[in-house]
């Protein structure tokens, strides 16, 4: 088995990555098209100051939740899964990580399509071909690992702020103004409540991953201050940049927009890499899930991933909101659990073997489900009611354990 991606062990020293590689890796994880586009339905749904204002807390909340897990993971060099065996016991975490995993391959298959769509509107390819070699090409280069996703994202990120920055002054300049820009007609009202929960939504699923990355992080401190910029500043601007086009042309879809500004051909190449290392991202990790069930090389099981993503592509991304709507509340009771577990027992986390002494933790289990009840049953943001009810529970349900143990000895 190989095990260069330490798939099934903690990162050693040696292993890990310097501080530009890591920034590099998170910003082309945050710079995904997928953020332009549910900006873009911002763009049209809300004003300049109420889109700012969800972007920034909605990212806010991305940020300060995902710092969490960047500290986690450069503190013990284990992957999201391998972290779940402590709080959700050794089988226990194949709920989570199958949970995971199927989210990032639904990102992946909507990650393909998003590249094949306008790449058929501009040169009229056959759909099916352009999704398979996309497939295909992702597929590959996330099979090579953590070294091809690095490099990748050297090449995409300046080139995605170079064209997304280029859209926004086109979009400015077209409508006449900032001025002119921003008293554009609202054409799909949103709530604040909905534009937040859309944001957080957006990437918490691939925040909740954030271990399975920074765990190649060589410091702490550098791994939090590079998660939260990733985050607050990279994913912020994927907003403002699928935002100002939408406001501009009244269209929602990141490739209408570039289409009508005669962008099309640049966005071709850029989107396709931008999407190429989100992608890559999202089949790493759903591999390392896999394997954590499985106890199967990540790399085989990234494969089989990319198959059924590449298969499924059309019909996620035609699902992409009631996508994100289920995200928004089905993922981030796990990461709360994983949080709430870790800080409140670090001294297990020095020794892989202890998490293989319970099978499963139904408190964990069990706070998963009441934080997925509370994000769709309570009033407020979703995601914030999820991560909370779920820290909670699991908190005051291991809290009770404890004392009554004591009070049996």
């Amino acid at each position: 088995m190989t095990t260069h991606e330490f798939e099934l062990s903690p990162v050693p020293t040696e292993a890990r990555r310097a501080s530009i590689a890591m920034t590099m890796l998170m910003l082309g994880l945050t710079f995904f098209s997928a953020s332009m586009w549910t900006g873009g339905k911002l763009g049209v749904g809300l004003s300049p100051n109420d889109f700012f204002t969800a972007v920034l807390v909605g990212n806010l909340i991305l940020a300060l939740y995902t710092a969490f897990l960047a500290y986690i993971g450069a503190k013990t060099g284990l992957s999201t899964h391998l972290l779940a065996r402590y709080s959700f016991g050794i089988k226990g975490s194949w709920l989570p990580s199958a949970l995971l995993a199927g989210t990032q391959v639904g990102w992946f298959g909507v990650g393909v399509a998003m590249f094949a769509l306008p790449v058929n509107k501009i040169t009229g390819i056959d759909m099916n071909w352009l999704i398979l070699g996309a497939g295909i090409l992702m597929t590959i280069t996330a099979y090579v690992g953590i070294s091809a996703l690095v490099v990748l994202s050297a090449i995409a990120v300046p080139a995605i702020a170079l064209l997304g920055g280029f859209s926004v002054w086109l979009a400015i300049d077209g409508a006449g103004g900032l001025s002119a820009l921003a008293a554009q007609p609202i054409a799909a009202p949103l709530s604040q409540t909905q534009a937040i929960t859309l944001v957080v939504g957006s990437f918490i699923s691939a925040g909740t991953l954030t271990a399975d990355f920074m765990r190649f992080g060589k410091s702490t401190k550098k791994a939090v201050f590079i998660t939260i910029v990733a985050f607050l500043i990279g994913n912020s601007l994927m907003f403002v940049f699928g935002g100002a086009g939408a406001a501009a042309t009244g269209k929602s879809d990141i490739s209408e927009v570039l289409m009508l500004q005669g962008l099309i051909l640049p966005a071709i190449i850029v989107l396709g890499l931008n999407i190429w290392t989100t992608n890559d991202n999202a089949l790493y990790a759903s591999g390392l899930g896999c394997a954590n069930i499985t106890g199967l090389p990540s790399q085989y099981l990234s494969v089989f991933n990319g198959i059924i993503g590449t298969v499924c592509a059309l019909w996620l991304y035609n699902h992409f909101v009631d996508w994100l709507v289920f995200l928004s509340a089905a993922i981030p009771p796990i990461g709360g659990v994983i949080i709430t577990h870790y800080f409140t027992h670090k001294a297990q986390y020095q020794d892989l073997d202890i998490s293989q002494n319970k099978n499963v933790n139904w408190f964990a289990i069990t706070s998963v489900i009441i934080g997925v009840a509370a994000g769709h049953s309570l009033p407020g943001i979703v995601p914030i009611n999820a991560i909370i009810a779920s820290a909670l529970s699991f908190y005051l349900a291991t809290w009770c354990q404890t004392n009554q143990l004591a009070r049996t000895k």
